[in-house]
């Protein structure tokens, strides 16, 4: 199959009419062959979607066609497999989840800092570098002295915020994240909490490592997607994570020889999460699923 595009999406605007939005958006995207998840709620939209170029690119034109989505913008690269498996057009709340629905707005973020000026930010003694991913996320890559919350959802990120000794005497707070959208309510938030001067990164990781050649990286590691690609590294090029495929969190290649992995059933992140119930369905599973993989090999296999 050949390979797919994918586009990263969001937008953080007024959108009352969200619900009944869903139904267009679902049998539009649809109609173009799309997968990915698309998210929609009063306050914007949140997504990642693949699909043959020109399918994608003419779905993502229909968008625009909507006024407050006129200048969506978005996200390129590129899938040697289907990332996804399906398409889902979600309701939500939030388009990204921190319990403040009403924070966002465009006066009260926090100063983009376009990729090529992000190192010479960042490298500056008095700024402080705040990583606002989840820490499954931040253990395979993160950018040079960046501090880590070690947060294992985005809702822990704001009493994180108010205990950080590193944020104690509200200094200047450099942000990053996968695709910019959590750091539009991270920067919003300490805006919220008195700091003066919080900046983040534009167009997020993801935009940093398509931009910025690898000789003049600050980035260590690899950035964690949430698709079949897992990872990927500069130039936005798969990198070598798979999924573990109990807790879906990311695992590599010197991860699958630990003692608490298991294929199917548990990693390094999960194996003293799940219960002895839990791990046997999963082994079943597992079973399953090797099972359905050696009929389908049968039937392609042609006879002799």
């Amino acid at each position: 199959m050949a390979r797919q595009l994918v586009a990263a999406l969001y937008k953080f605007v007024p959108l009352p009419d969200y619900v009944a939005l869903r139904e267009r958006v679902r049998r539009e995207a649809e109609a173009h062959n799309l997968t990915g998840s698309l998210l929609l709620a009063e306050e914007g939209v949140n997504g990642t979607i693949a699909g043959e170029p020109g399918q994608l690119r003419h779905f993502l034109g229909w968008l625009r066609t909507d006024a407050r989505l006129a200048d969506l913008e978005w996200k390129e690269s590129w899938a040697s497999h289907p990332p996804f498996g399906r398409l889902k057009v979600r309701l939500k709340r939030e388009i990204v989840s921190m319990g403040a629905p009403d924070i966002v707005s465009n006066e009260s973020v926090g100063a983009y800092v376009e990729p090529e000026d992000w190192n010479d930010l960042i490298s500056q003694p008095d700024v402080v570098v705040v990583d606002t991913r989840n820490d499954y996320e931040v253990a395979i890559g993160q950018f040079e002295g960046a501090v880590d919350p070690k947060t294992a959802t985005f809702r822990d990120f704001p009493a994180w915020a108010q205990e950080a000794s590193a944020l104690a005497n509200k200094p200047r707070v450099a942000m990053y994240c996968t695709g910019g959208i959590r750091c539009e309510k991270a920067t919003a938030y300490l805006r919220a909490q008195g700091f003066e001067e919080v900046h983040h990164l534009r167009g997020g990781i993801l935009k940093y490592l398509e931009t910025v050649p690898p000789e003049q990286s600050l980035w260590r590691g690899e950035c964690f997607v949430f698709d079949e690609r897992v990872a990927v590294g500069h130039g936005l090029r798969e990198g070598p994570y798979e999924l573990c495929r109990g807790c879906r969190r990311p695992i590599s290649p010197e991860d699958k020889l630990r003692s608490d992995y298991e294929a199917g059933v548990s990693c390094h992140w999960c194996a003293d999460e799940i219960t002895d119930e839990q791990r046997e369905g999963r082994r079943e599973r597992q079973r399953q699923i090797a099972l359905t993989t050696a009929r389908q090999r049968a039937v392609e296999t042609p006879s002799r």
